[in-house]
């Protein structure tokens, strides 16, 4: 579900996933001067209230079926979106405007299974509101695809404790559900977050998945 590519810009067909691209995503955000972390990790701020703590932690994963292994985390919002964004980065969406950024990869025990995070801050609601909306409109790009290419379905309208949100379930070219991404806003705050792989054969697992990120986002 994800460019291989990631920080370093060098782009590759957002339709070529392999099994080794959890390898190459963290290879290209190490070369970026972003660093991996444990698990566990993912608690540090930075100055402008936003931090890897408002990023999906190891415990939200227990109960989508998932074993989290490792994460590689940053604040400098150079990793790539989705795998619908191209070269398109959370900076790039913002012009380098947000008041703070976060991202993350994380690495499961299955290696058909990867999960990106990324998050900004807007200075208004009304800010984050029309990020949002562009962000559901590169995601809907990947909703009409050639036969035999993953695509995204329906999107589905969230609305949990920490904010709003709307998830899509994704599909591979064979129609076989393939993991998910989900906009989501908590207040001034958005992001995408996207997982490739699937724990159960129900598509609507990634509905927990972003309902946790939102509550995440919020905090």
């Amino acid at each position: 579900m994800f460019d291989t590519y990631a920080a370093t810009g060098r782009k590759l067909s957002r339709r070529g996933r392999t099994a080794g691209v959890a390898a190459l995503v963290g290879a290209a955000l190490l070369a970026a001067g972003i660093g991996a972390q444990p698990a566990a990790a993912g608690t540090h701020t930075s100055s402008a209230g936003l931090g890897t703590g408002s990023l999906l932690q190891q415990d939200d994963f227990y109960q989508q079926g998932l074993l989290p292994v490792g994460a590689t985390v940053g604040t400098t919002g150079k990793q790539a979106l989705s795998a619908c964004s191209g070269e398109e980065t959370m900076r790039a969406l913002t012009k380098g405007r947000a008041g703070g950024y976060a991202e993350v990869i994380w690495t499961f025990d299955t290696q058909d299974t990867l999960l990106t995070e990324s998050v900004a801050e807007g200075s208004t609601d009304a800010s984050a509101a029309s990020y949002e909306k562009q962000l559901n409109k590169l995601v809907r790009g990947c909703q009409d695809e050639p036969e035999g290419h993953w695509y995204y379905g329906t999107g589905h309208a969230l609305t949990v404790r920490g904010g709003t949100g709307r998830w899509y379930p994704a599909f591979s070219g064979d129609g076989n559900a393939a993991g998910g991404v989900a906009v989501i806003r908590s207040g001034h705050r958005f992001g995408i977050v996207e997982l490739a792989g699937q724990p159960t054969d129900d598509p609507g697992y990634m509905e927990g998945i972003a309902a946790a990120a939102i509550n995440r986002l919020a905090d």
